[in-house]
């Protein structure tokens, strides 16, 4: 791994390779079958993003990050989406990314059969295979990065999630990357503060693109978020929703530390 650029290529070689894997053990029409008796919440998850009388926080599970190495040493998913669940958050991001993040899809379904929260299945979707594994899973959601995605596989891919009844949270960096995901017809929209080609980290770019963000849009604002003082003026700024991983999973008790974060922030205009 000798650069970031190098790392997010491989990220997303690995998953298409997992990907092709999981296709030979289970074809997509058996998987669809096994999924067809979900009920994603789409409109939900959207709902929960969207709410103007909160602090909407997407809550993540994450074991280890590529950036800080393993986050929890004894990592129970359900134990942490129950925490935030009762500390008040609006949604929970589980990664399922198996190879750079130890996540597992297992630990989706997993998180479903105990929380009642919206889900996101937080992983780098490449193939609309994956929008049906996130189904069958349990998930309300997928995240879609545009920086990993041509234009004409962001669309489609964003089609077949709405058709199978989940929501996108369609994630960006720059400017250029908005304008291809406000033409993509996104309704929620997220700035990740982190550059994933150099792995540092710089809320200055959800600022940056606050103005440019569509008002009918649901804006979120992703990684490094650290205090209230953050969210609040993030709020200010028109972001609805604020996804909240690391600071959460290093924390010894997640549920007051969100409770303490949501109850103290205040909601934008």
């Amino acid at each position: 791994m000798s650069s970031a650029p190098d790392l997010l290529l491989a990220i997303v070689a690995a998953t298409r390779r997992i990907t092709e894997v999981r296709r030979e053990r289970e074809p997509l029409g058996t998987l669809e079958l096994r999924g067809a008796s979900a009920s994603p919440g789409g409109w939900r998850f959207e709902t929960a993003l969207g709410a103007r009388d909160r602090v909407n926080v997407i809550a993540e599970c994450k074991r280890r990050s590529p950036s800080r190495g393993v986050l929890a040493a004894e990592y129970d998913p359900v134990r942490i989406a129950e925490q935030y669940e009762r500390g008040g958050a609006a949604a929970i991001s589980v990664l399922t990314e198996p190879t750079f993040f130890d996540g597992s899809l297992d630990h989706l379904t997993a998180v479903r059969a105990r929380v009642a929260l919206p889900l996101l299945r937080k992983d780098f979707i490449v193939d609309e295979y994956q929008v049906f594994e996130a189904r069958a899973a349990g998930a309300d959601a997928v995240l879609l990065i545009v920086a990993t995605l041509e234009q004409a596989d962001l669309v489609a891919l964003q089609a077949r999630a709405w058709q199978l009844g989940l929501a996108t949270l369609v994630e960006v960096y720059d400017e250029t990357e908005l304008a291809r995901a406000i033409d993509s017809g996104a309704r929620v929209i997220g700035v990740n503060n982190r550059n994933l080609h150099t792995l540092t980290v710089d809320v200055e770019a959800s600022y940056r693109l606050a103005a440019q963000m569509p008002r009918d849009v649901v804006a979120v604002s992703e990684s490094g978020l650290q205090s209230r003082t953050d969210l609040d003026r993030l709020a200010a700024a028109g972001y609805r929703a604020f996804l909240i991983g690391e600071r959460f999973m290093t924390d010894p008790d997640p549920a007051s530390a969100i409770r303490n974060l949501v109850a103290a922030a205040v909601a934008g205009p």
